[in-house]
């Protein structure tokens, strides 16, 4: 596992997976298929995994974040980069940060709290987390209102954050005037955009963002790791074309839920059994699942057909 200090290098080394974390009936955690899932990933060339809001960090208790942390780090292999998310609310950030202090992993990823939370807090809190856990963090800002431009600057400067997960939904991510001011004040190359294929063109061809984060690489590692690569030679038609491949997939994620479609996508396409989700969150309904797995499935045959193209190269 990867326990240097961050660098923008780290950052565009690989896509982001943001894998679910598979459970049991009884909501215990299914160490078998999460193993199954990180192996399906790391064979597919993806070296950095982000534990976060598709694992439903968000819900997981204090009480059972240490046995996670060690169980991840076990887990993955000796050149992958492992990145947990800690919080939202600050009570969970400063415990669970205290946790993290004794751990190997170089970061962690603080999840963005919308309420009850203002941005002068939110900075506020964040300085203490960083201090607490002894390492600089990875600010999430997923909405323009979150956190001022000018104190994730500060933040970055003064060495509580090492790198900004970008996750705002825009219309037209072209047109980002918050994105804009965000990277007069913090190195573009210490930005990640984190709302998986869809707006990853723009946002690195445009503002020259360091890497992405996906969900659905999860079910496609190579053909997400294969619009990176793409993205970084400056090939966009061939990233385009790639991208293609993804949007049936990211279509139902938009028009049920991410979170939802992903963590049962991975079971779908029989990749590994992810279980039941973590309350407050739950799978989804069979009318649901019916559409999400002939998607899923398809996506998953077709990354296999870059794996036998790239094999017989």
């Amino acid at each position: 596992m990867k326990t240097s200090p961050v660098t923008p290098a780290d950052l565009a080394a690989s896509v982001f997976a943001v894998p679910p974390l598979a459970r049991y009936s009884d909501l215990t955690l299914n160490e078998e298929a999460n193993r199954q899932l990180i192996a399906y990933l790391e064979a597919g060339g993806i070296r950095s995994l982000m534990y976060g809001g598709n694992a439903n960090f968000y819900n997981l208790p204090v009480s059972e974040y240490a046995e996670v942390l060690e169980f991840l780090c076990d887990a993955v292999g000796p050149d992958t980069w492992l990145i947990p998310s800690f919080g939202p609310d600050y009570g969970k950030l400063i415990d669970q940060a205290k946790i993290l202090r004794g751990s190997k992993v170089p970061t962690a990823m603080a999840l963005p709290q919308t309420f009850p939370a203002t941005p002068d807090g939110i900075e506020v809190g964040l300085r203490r987390a960083a201090v607490t856990m002894g390492k600089p963090l990875i600010l999430y800002i997923k909405s323009d209102n979150y956190i001022h431009p000018e104190a994730a600057g500060r933040l970055v400067k003064d060495g509580f954050v090492c790198a900004v997960k970008y996750g705002a939904v825009h219309a037209d991510p072209a047109q980002d005037d918050y994105l804009r001011r965000l990277l007069d004040h913090v190195d573009p190359k210490l930005v990640i955009s984190g709302i998986g294929e869809r707006p990853a063109i723009v946002h690195l061809r445009e503002f020259g963002l360091g890497g992405f984060t996906s969900g659905s690489v999860c079910i496609a590692p190579r053909g997400s790791n294969a619009i990176l690569g793409a993205i970084q030679r400056g090939d966009w038609a061939e990233a385009e074309r790639l991208r293609e491949a993804f949007l049936p997939l990211e279509d139902l994620r938009d028009s049920i839920n991410p979170l939802r479609v992903l963590h049962d996508a991975v079971s779908l396409a029989g990749i590994a059994e992810m279980g039941p989700m973590l309350p407050l969150m739950s799978n989804l309904n069979a009318e649901q699942k019916a559409r999400v797995q002939p998607v899923a499935q398809a996506l998953k045959a077709w990354d296999a057909s870059l794996a036998t193209a790239q094999a017989a190269e």
